[in-house]
C-alpha cells in the first residue's frame, strides 16, 4: 500500500500576499486601487507587507474594488485532488478576531459543504447580531464547553454533543469559558453565492 505524505509547513493564509496577487492580476497599482477602494495608500501598503491586518469593513472595500467575494482573501491556490489527508497542524488555516479557522477540505471542492476546524478564544462570542444565512449548519464540540442560541433557545456544547439546524434561524456562538474551545463546524449554504463563513467570523 503505498503512503501517503502531506506537507512539512503549514499553508499559513497571508491575506496580505492576496491582495497583492489579486491586484497585480489585474495591473493595478498600490495607488490606483486605494483610489478604487477608498482606502489610505499606506494603509494597503502596510496589509500587503503584512504589517497590520485588515478589518473586515476594509475586506468588503477591497472586494468590492476588485470584484471578488471578501472569501477569496482566504483561500489557497491548490491543484484539485480526489483524496484530501492531513495531519494535525498541517491545514491551510486563518485567524480571525476571536480565534482560528482551519479548512478541512482544502484541495477537494466540497458541493454545498465546508467542514472547518474552529478555535475559540475564551470569553469572546460572535456579537450582537444574530448570524442569518442560507442552507444547513452542524457543529460538534471537540473540547471546552460553547454556547450556541438559535432563535431564543441557548444550547450548551460540551465534547460529543453536537448540533444540526437550518442556518436561516437566526443564531450566534460563544465561549464564556476560560479555556479555548475546539469544534468542527460544516457549513452547507444551499446558494452557491452565499458567503456564510464570512458571517460567522470576522477576520
Amino acid at each position: 500500500m503505498g503512503s501517503l505524505t502531506p506537507s512539512s509547513e503549514i499553508a499559513e493564509i497571508d491575506v496580505g500576499r492576496r491582495l497583492r496577487e489579486f491586484r497585480n492580476d489585474r495591473g493595478l497599482s498600490i495607488r490606483a486601487l486605494a483610489e478604487m477602494s477608498g482606502l489610505n495608500f499606506n494603509t494597503l501598503s502596510l496589509i500587503e507587507n503584512g504589517k497590520t491586518s485588515p478589518s473586515v469593513s476594509t475586506l468588503q472595500q477591497l472586494a468590492q474594488a476588485l470584484r471578488i467575494p471578501v472569501a477569496a482573501f482566504f483561500t489557497i491556490d491548490q491543484p484539485p485532488a480526489k483524496v484530501v489527508y492531513q495531519q494535525s497542524g498541517q491545514r491551510p488555516r486563518a485567524s480571525f478576531d476571536h480565534g482560528v479557522f482551519e479548512d478541512m477540505g482544502a484541495g477537494l471542492m466540497l458541493p454545498g459543504a465546508k467542514p472547518l476546524l474552529v478555535t475559540l478564544n475564551p470569553g469572546t462570542d460572535s456579537g450582537i447580531d444574530p448570524i442569518v444565512h442560507t442552507g444547513l449548519e452542524f457543529v460538534y464540540c471537540l473540547e471546552g464547553r460553547m454556547s450556541y442560541i438559535i432563535e431564543d433557545q441557548t444550547y450548551f456544547l460540551q465534547p460529543g454533543d453536537s448540533l444540526f439546524f437550518e442556518a436561516h434561524l437566526p443564531h450566534r456562538w460563544g465561549n464564556a469559558e476560560p479555556i479555548p474551545v475546539y469544534s468542527l463546524l460544516v457549513l452547507c449554504p444551499s446558494d452557491q453565492n452565499d458567503q456564510p463563513t464570512e458571517r460567522h467570523f470576522s477576520m
